[in-house]
């Protein structure tokens, strides 16, 4: 069901997959632009050699396409509320420490800016990552809002557009190490992981990011 769509509708380019772990938990964190990136992202894991879950927003599971994805996939589906917001939680350090590839959206839905760079990023990844070690690979999608656009239903398959994944080596948060991380080591870690997606991404898009909007 996927692979139409991504055969007629894009052109995509994968770089730099080999720096997925081949086993072992691993959170793999990227901006987010469109309800195409699911599946933009499961190419590149696929691509890694690993099969990915997803810590992503309910909504997805009411978008045709996206839908049969993220059900035969055993994501990890998270609705509004703290209780909810805790069990995805739970859920994902489960995942992780069972050696899982879980891909995480860090700023929890799309980016609402103008020029499209990543907005101010959640805490929940650094959550994880922090407690339980995992290493977190940085990936900048771009390409995918022109195949799917915020509001649309159907992606666009023609003209075919060009869609860029790139992967970078995990963020070191080694420093960052805590059973119990503190709100500033949060912070910190997560502004780590979204310097690192936001320099992938200007690789990708051939420009500098405007400054400060990394931030946690």
């Amino acid at each position: 069901m996927i692979a139409p769509f991504l055969a007629m509708g894009t052109r995509l380019r994968v770089t730099g997959a080999h720096h997925l772990p081949r086993e072992g938990g691993v959170l793999v964190a990227s901006n987010h632009l469109s309800n195409a990136d699911p599946i933009m992202v499961t190419v590149a894991c696929l691509m890694g050699g690993r099969v990915p879950r997803f810590f992503a927003k309910a909504g997805l599971w009411r978008v045709p396409v996206v839908r049969a994805v993220m059900t035969s996939g055993r994501h990890i589906p998270v609705h509004r509320g703290k209780a909810s917001a805790l069990e995805a939680y739970r859920d994902t350090v489960d995942a992780a420490l069972a050696g899982d590839c879980v891909v995480v959206f860090p700023e929890g839905t799309f980016s609402d800016r103008a020029d499209e760079w990543p907005m101010k990023a959640k805490t929940g990844l650094a959550r994880v990552a922090l407690t339980t070690g995992t290493p977190v690979v940085p990936l900048a999608c771009w390409g995918s809002q022109h195949v799917l656009p915020q509001g649309a239903r159907l992606p666009r398959v023609l003209p075919r557009r060009r869609v860029e994944l790139l992967a970078g080596p995990p963020v070191d948060l080694s420093d960052l190490r805590s059973d119990k991380p503190t709100a500033s080591q949060l912070r910190e870690a997560t502004e780590r992981i979204m310097t690192a997606i936001t320099s992938l991404l200007a690789e990708v898009r051939g420009e500098s990011p405007p400054p400060g909007n990394v931030k946690a």
